[in-house]
């Protein structure tokens, strides 16, 4: 239930905004405000309607918090999404400052371009499969930084569930059938996380129809190019003092980013 008025709603939602053109993400939250996942998901929407309104342009929607045990970190019920920005999308090889984040932190994850107009009431399995292009390795960049009240689920949904941007990798067209992958995350020359036995397309596209059904209460349709971040299967980690980042997976290629 959201408790904000939208007096409310404009305020924390132009601060959001002002905290994150300052680099200085979430800032507001050290006063410890108090917002249900409600509140924190019309503020979010609200913000991306300020970016628009200033040019940026949306390029698509990630899908974060798809893990159980992320979830109850989160005090979430279901996943979580944000929307990706077109002056936050980075080409793989790219040199970024590392002071332009907060705490950045990294997951490796993949991604689908649509082919095609996302029609939410023909939302089935196969529908989504068929509508995908092309699969792509990607690094997600994060602001892993919180000041307010645990569980943090508001505080994350309210900063665009911390998305920061995201290095893509090339593409590899869709599979003709079933494809077992590997993925790692690497800093330098360590391995950070790695995942096993992960199966296209199950694994990968199980939460995108409630990504449909979500944007949907927003009347936001996923169209034809937009890119789709399909969650990744741990927490964002700190990247530290740490410069190279890699993501590899042995079915859909490696990315990788600088962060100097």
């Amino acid at each position: 239930m959201a408790y904000l008025s939208q007096k409310e709603i404009d305020l924390y939602s132009n601060k959001i905004l002002e905290d994150y053109d300052s680099k200085n993400p979430s800032a507001v939250f050290k006063d410890k405000i108090d917002l249900t996942n409600e509140d924190a998901l019309f503020i979010q929407s609200n913000v991306a309607q300020l970016r628009k309104k200033r040019g940026e342009e949306i390029i698509g929607y990630k899908i974060g918090c798809v893990s159980k045990d992320t979830q109850k970190k989160m005090g979430f019920r279901q996943p979580a999404c944000g929307y990706l920005w077109k002056s936050e999308l980075y080409q793989n090889g790219i040199t970024l400052n590392k002071k332009d984040y907060k705490s950045p932190s990294m997951e490796a994850e993949f991604g689908v371009i649509l082919n095609r107009n996302i029609k939410p009431e023909l939302s089935s399995f196969d529908y989504i499969l068929q509508s995908i292009e092309g699969i792509y390795p990607l690094i997600e960049i994060h602001n892993l930084i919180f000041y307010g009240n645990e569980p943090y689920g508001a505080e994350l949904l309210s900063n665009n569930a911390i998305h920061a941007g995201v290095v893509l990798g090339q593409e590899t067209k869709l599979p003709a059938k079933e494809i077992e992958t590997d993925l790692k995350l690497i800093y330098d020359n360590d391995i950070i996380d790695t995942w096993t036995n992960k199966i296209w397309p199950n694994d990968m596209l199980s939460e995108i129809i409630w990504l449909i059904k979500e944007q949907a209460k927003n009347n936001n349709c996923l169209r034809k190019g937009n890119l789709i971040l399909t969650g990744a299967y741990g927490f964002p980690v700190p990247l530290k003092d740490k410069k190279l980042v890699k993501v590899i997976s042995s079915a859909f290629g490696n990315v990788k980013a600088i962060f100097d």
